[in-house]
């Protein structure tokens, strides 16, 4: 049976060295192969297609068949690497929380531990007659979070 760890050591050297990352590979019992790349401004199709054309040439089809599906992720996908969330800083993304809190907003920065995202809502200031809108911060640490995903 190919594993994860065939796949990513024969794909590994190819993506890094064209300036894109692994996001995820996994490889189903049945053999099914699923292979996830991303780079600061997208994957071309093409670059999907030799990553794919390498991993058949370095299989046997006739040792052992195989599914292949190599692309990036694709857009409202949940983020599985940290790089991904340095690629979307200054995007609106919408945070799923462990307690099942929903927060959307711009992901301001990200560190080793976490990320914050500001939110832009209306609030009615005392006093007054107008709702302002007003920019809060909410901090999140990796773990806390269920997903985290780029909305358009």
């Amino acid at each position: 049976m190919i594993t994860k760890d065939q796949i990513v050591t024969l794909i590994a050297d190819k993506v890094t060295s064209e300036g894109y990352f692994i996001v995820d590979v996994a490889v189903k019992p049945s053999n099914r192969i699923m292979v996830l790349i991303d780079g600061d401004n997208g994957v071309p199709i093409g670059f999907c297609v030799s990553v794919s054309r390498l991993i058949e040439q370095s299989f046997d089809r006739e040792t052992e068949d195989f599914e292949l599906e190599v692309s990036s992720p694709g857009i409202g996908q949940p983020f599985k690497v940290y790089r991904q969330y340095l690629k979307n800083i200054g995007r609106e993304v919408e945070v799923l929380t462990s307690e099942g809190l929903k927060t959307k907003g711009e992901l301001a920065t990200v560190s080793e531990t976490g990320f914050v995202v500001k939110e832009t809502i209306k609030v009615k200031p005392e006093g007054k007659k107008k709702k302002e809108l007003q920019v809060i911060e909410h901090s999140f640490k990796f773990e806390e979070v269920k997903s985290v995903k780029e909305i358009i």
